[in-house]
C-alpha cells in the first residue's frame, strides 16, 4: 500500500522512584503515580501503598495445579525477567505460599483484564482469562526489571500497590508486510516477543501483493513456486538477482501457536482484487485479458486484477479454506485497496457479468465480490475485514473496515454500524521517517515522530458517540518497500510501537504527559535492546544547526552551533575533541562558539546518566562547510521530496540513502556558498525507476533532453526564476530564466557505473551571493532510471 537506555534503579521502592529523577513536569490525572512506576503502557488504575516486596534470585512462582494458562504466563514471566536483568525465578505448580502467585478470579470481567496486588508478603496476579494472566505477568515483569541488573544477593524491590487494569481497545496491533521484502520467520518470532511486553495483541500479516505470494497453498503450488520470487529492478545494467521466499503452512501454524501463548492473534491478509500481480503471474487464467506479467519488482499501484468469474471465486474460496485451517483468527483480511478498475472496464467478460448481476459500476462489482467472500467466511464462523476502499461501492453488511486513507472511512463505516480499526496514513504508518537526521534509514518522507504517534487520538471527530463501540482499536503499519532487513523492520517499529501500545491500552486523558511517558518507556527501550533489537534513537538524536550562513561561517574566526533533539526528556552532553561524550561531559545549555575546524560530538543522556542516543557529529572544517549532501538538499520549486531510497531496491545496507522526488528528479541547495566557490563537484547516483503510478502517471514531469541520455543541468537562482517564468517556458526549459552554472550529458546507463561524479569550473558571476539557491535538474527520459545527487562539493579553487 502506497499512500522505536536504560535507567538503572537499585534497591528500595524509594529508589525505584528515581526513575524520573531530574524531570519537571505536570502529570495528568491518570498518571499521578507515573513518578514512581516504570510502566508502559500505563494501567487503568493504580493505588500505591507503603512498604515494599523484595524478590530474590531463586524465588518461586506459584500457579494453580492443572492450570496450563497460568503455568504458561508464569513461564513467560521467568523468561522475560531473566532476559531483562538476570533475575532467576522458577515455576512451582500448586505452591500457595510462593512470593509470586497466579490465581483465577472469575469476578474480573474481560479476557484481557487483570489485577496485580503487591504486599510485603508477596505479589498476586489475578485474572479470569488467559490473556489477563499474561498481561499481569508483563506488568510485574516491568516492575521487577526497572533496573538493568538484579542486585546480587539482595534481589529486586517492588513497591506495595494494587493495579486494576484492562485495555481501552480490543485491537492493538502492528502490520508487517513480508510481501515486498521477505522477512525470515525468526524475525517475526522476535517481534512477537517484544509485542507482548507492551500488551499489543494483534499481528496483521500482509501475505500477498504484486511483489510476492508468501502463503503456501497446497492446492495451488504455483503461487509460491512462481509468485514467491521476483527479480530485482533494473538500474541500467539489467535486472537484479532473484529474491523472495514463502512460509509453509507448518511454519505459520507454529507461529500462530507461539503468538497465541502470548495473547497475540495473527490476522492474515490475502489482497484482492488488486495488488494481484504475483497471483496472475502464477496462474494467468485467474487474471484479466489473457496477460501474464512477471512477479512485480516495483512499488505502487499496478493494473493486474483478479478475475471475479466463477473460476476465480472458487479459487479464492479454496484459498480461504486453507487459510482458515492455518489461522484461527476471527478476522480474515481481504485487502480491497488500490484496485484500479481499468482491466475490469476493458473486459467483455466482467462487463457481461456485471450486466447479469445488475451491477452498475466496477466499484459496486468489488463490493459484490467482497460480500460474497464475507458470506463465505461467515458460514465458517469468521469475519471479513478490508481496507477502506471496500466502502466505495457500498459496504457489504458483513464487512469491517480498516481505515488507512485518513479517518473518513472509519467515520463513515462506524456511523453506518460497521466495526473499524484506525490505521491512517501518515499518522500510524511506521515506514515513515521519524526525523530529518541524516542517518535515517530509507522510508517515506512524511515525518512521524514518536510524539506524533503518542498524541494520536483513535476516536475521530464525526463518530456518533452512541456508536463509538464500533471502534475496535488501532494499529501501526510497516509497509516494506524500503524495509529490506530485520534490522530495518525493528528500527521502524521500535520504540514507536510503545507509543501505539499506550494509546491503544491506556485510558484517554485530556492532556497527555509526553515527558512522563518517555521516562516510563526508557526501561522498556533498554529491555528491547537487551533482547538484541535495533531500536531507533531518532527521538533522542542530536541535530545541529549553525547560527551563521555558510558564507559567514567560512569567513568567521568562530562558528556558532546550536543543538536540539525531538524529545523533551534527557540532557545533551558534548565534546569538542572528537571523542564520544559521556554523562559527565559538558551539558549543552546555549549555542556554542567554536574555532573553525572543531568537531562537535553530542549525544543525549537520561537523568541517571544512561545514554539515550548514539553520538552524532558536526564538523566545522572548511571542506565540511563547503559540502552539501542528499539529506541537506531540498525539493526544487515544482516538486517535493517524498521518498528516501537506497542505492538498489533490495540493498541490505542502510546507507547510502537518497531523498528524491520521483515525479521530477530535481534537488535544490537553498544556501549554496557561491561567492566562495570557483568550482563544483557533484556526486550522482543512478537509482531504479521502480514505481507503479497508475493514474498518477500524468503528474510525471517530462523534460526535453538535448543529449542522448539527458543531462544534469545546474542552475542558480532557480526559485525566483521559476516564479516569473510563463507556463510555456516551463514545458521545455528545465530551469527557465535561471543562471546556468554547468551542464553535463548523462552517460549511457547500460555501460556507466551506478555512482559517478561531474566536475566543472563555475562561471564568474559576481552577482551570485553565498545565499543563492542552486538547483540540480536531471532531464533523463522517463523510461530510464532515476537520478539523484549524493553530494555536492564547492571548491574554492578552479580545477
Amino acid at each position: 500500500m502506497t499512500a522505536k537506555r536504560s535507567r538503572q534503579v537499585r534497591g528500595s521502592g524509594a529508589a525505584l522512584a528515581a526513575i524520573l529523577a531530574g524531570l519537571a513536569f505536570s502529570a495528568p490525572a491518570y498518571a499521578q503515580s507515573a513518578s514512581s512506576l516504570p510502566l508502559a503502557p500505563w494501567p487503568a488504575s493504580v493505588e500505591q501503598g507503603s512498604g515494599k516486596l523484595t524478590i530474590g534470585s531463586g524465588a518461586a512462582i506459584g500457579v494453580p495445579a492443572g492450570d496450563a494458562d497460568a503455568a504458561e504466563a508464569a513461564r513467560l514471566l521467568v523468561e522475560h525477567v531473566k532476559g531483562a536483568n538476570g533475575l532467576v525465578l522458577s515455576v512451582a505448580p500448586g505452591a500457595a505460599t510462593a512470593p509470586i502467585r497466579f490465581e483465577r478470579d472469575p469476578a474480573i470481567s474481560g479476557a484481557e483484564a487483570y489485577r496485580l496486588t503487591v504486599t510485603p508478603g508477596g505479589a498476586v496476579i489475578s485474572a479470569s482469562g488467559k490473556s489477563g494472566l499474561v498481561y499481569g505477568a508483563m506488568t510485574l515483569m516491568q516492575l521487577l526489571t526497572a533496573d538493568a541488573k538484579a542486585a546480587a544477593g539482595k534481589g529486586v524491590s517492588v513497591p506495595v500497590l494494587t493495579i486494576q487494569d484492562s485495555p481501552r481497545f480490543g485491537w492493538r496491533g502492528v502490520m508487517i508486510d513480508p510481501a515486498r521484502h521477505f522477512q525470515p520467520m525468526e524475525s517475526i518470532y522476535a517481534i512477537v516477543d517484544r509485542m507482548v511486553e507492551v500488551k499489543l495483541n494483534t499481528l496483521h500479516f500482509h501475505l500477498t501483493d504484486d511483489q510476492g505470494w508468501r502463503f503456501e497453498v497446497k492446492r495451488y503450488p504455483e503461487l509460491t513456486r512462481i509468485g514467491g520470487w521476483r527479480t530485482g529492478p533494473d538500474t541500467g545494467h539489467g535486472p537484479g538477482p532473484k529474491t523472495g521466499g514463502f512460509y509453509t503452512q507448518e511454519q505459520l501454524k507454529a507461529l500462530v501457536a507461539y503468538a497465541a501463548a502470548r495473547g497475540i492473534t495473527v490476522v492474515p491478509e490475502i489482497d484482492l482484487p488488486g495488488h494481484a500481480q504475483a497471483l496472475v503471474a502464477s496462474y494467468p487464467e485467474l487474471g484479466m485479458l489473457g496477460d501474464r506479467p512477471a512477479v512485480g519488482n516495483s512499488w505502487g499501484i499496478f493494473p493486474w486484477l483478479f478475475n471475479p468469474n466463477e473460476g476465480g471465486m472458487t479459487f479464492v474460496r479454496n484459498v480461504l479454506d486453507e487459510l482458515m485451517e492455518v489461522f484461527p483468527s476471527q478476522f480474515i483480511h481481504l485487502g480491497g485497496d488500490e484496485a484500479v478498475k481499468d482491466q475490469w472496464e476493458r473486459s467483455p467478460e466482467v462487463q457481461s457479468q456485471m450486466r447479469k448481476l445488475g451491477i452498475k459500476s466496477e466499484n459496486a462489482m468489488q463490493s459484490w465480490m467482497i460480500d460474497q467472500f464475507g458470506e463465505y467466511l461467515a458460514k465458517h464462523g469468521r469475519r471479513l475485514i478490508g481496507w477502506d476502499e471496500i466502502l466505495e461501492g457500498g459496504l457489504p453488511a458483513s464487512a469491517s473496515v480498516m481505515s488507512w486513507r485518513g479517518e473518513q472511512g472509519a467515520v463513515d463505516a462506524v456511523n453506518a454500524g460497521h466495526d473499524v480499526v484506525l490505521s491512517p496514513a501518515p499518522n500510524l504508518y511506521l515506514d515513515n521517517l521519524e526525523s530529518t537526521l541524516p542517518d535515517e534509514a530509507p522510508g517515506r518522507i512524511s515525518i512521524q515522530t514518536m510524539e506524533a504517534v503518542y498524541r494520536y487520538d483513535p476516536m475521530p471527530k464525526g463518530i456518533d458517540a452512541s456508536k463509538a463501540q464500533h471502534v475496535m482499536g488501532l494499529q501501526g503499519n510497516a509497509w516494506s518497500e524500503y524495509i529490506v532487513t530485520p534490522w530495518q523492520l525493528q528500527h521502524k517499529l521500535f520504540p514507536r510501537l510503545g507509543a501505539i501500545a499506550e494509546v491503544a491500552w491506556s485510558p484517554p486523558v485530556a492532556s497527555k504527559d509526553y515527558p512522563g511517558f518517555l521516562a516510563r518507556l526508557t526501561p522498556q527501550i533498554r529491555r528491547w535492546k537487551q533482547g538484541g533489537f535495533q531500536v531507533s534513537d531518532s527521538a533522542f538524536g542530536v541535530a545541529f544547526t549553525p547560527t551563521q550562513t555558510r558564507g559567514a561561517a567560512l569567513d568567521a574566526k568562530s562558528i556558532g552551533v546550536t543543538m536540539a533533539m525531538q524529545a523533551p526528556y534527557g540532557t545533551i552532553h558534548y565534546t569538542l575533541d572528537g571523542k564520544a561524550p559521556g554523562a559527565k561531559s559538558p551539558a549543552y545549555a546555549k549555542a556554542l562558539s567554536v574555532k573553525p575546524g572543531t568537531v562537535v560530538t553530542a549525544a543525549s543522556f537520561a537523568p541517571d546518566g544512561t545514554a539515550l542516543s548514539a553520538p552524532r557529529r558536526f564538523d566545522t572544517a572548511r571542506e565540511a562547510l563547503l559540502t552539501s549532501t542528499s539529506s541537506t538538499l531540498t525539493a526544487c520549486p515544482r516538486g517535493s521530496q517524498g521518498l528516501r531510497v537506497p542505492l538498489n531496491a533490495d540493498a541490505t545496507d542502510n546507507a547510502p540513502a537518497y531523498n528524491v522526488n520521483i515525479f521530477d528528479t530535481c534537488q535544490a541547495d537553498d544556501h549554496a556558498p557561491l561567492a566562495h566557490a570557483k568550482s563544483i563537484t557533484v556526486s550522482v547516483a543512478r537509482l531504479p525507476r521502480n514505481y507503479g503510478l497508475a493514474h498518477d502517471e500524468a503528474a510525471l514531469v517530462r523534460h526535453y533532453a538535448v543529449t542522448t541520455h539527458g543531462e544534469l543541468v545546474i542552475s542558480a537562482g532557480c526559485r525566483a526564476a521559476d516564479k516569473s517564468a510563463d507556463p510555456k517556458q516551463k514545458q521545455h526549459d528545465p530551469m527557465p530564466g535561471s543562471t546556468v552554472l554547468a551542464s553535463f550529458p548523462l552517460p549511457d546507463p547500460k555501460t556507466a557505473p551506478q555512482q559517478f561524479t561531474f566536475t566543472a569550473n563555475l562561471p564568474d558571476r559576481p552577482e551570485l551571493s553565498d545565499e543563492t539557491d542552486v538547483c540540480f535538474q536531471f532531464t533523463a527520459a522517463l523510461s530510464d532510471p532515476v537520478y539523484a545527487v549524493e553530494k555536492v562539493v564547492y571548491g574554492e579553487k578552479a580545477q
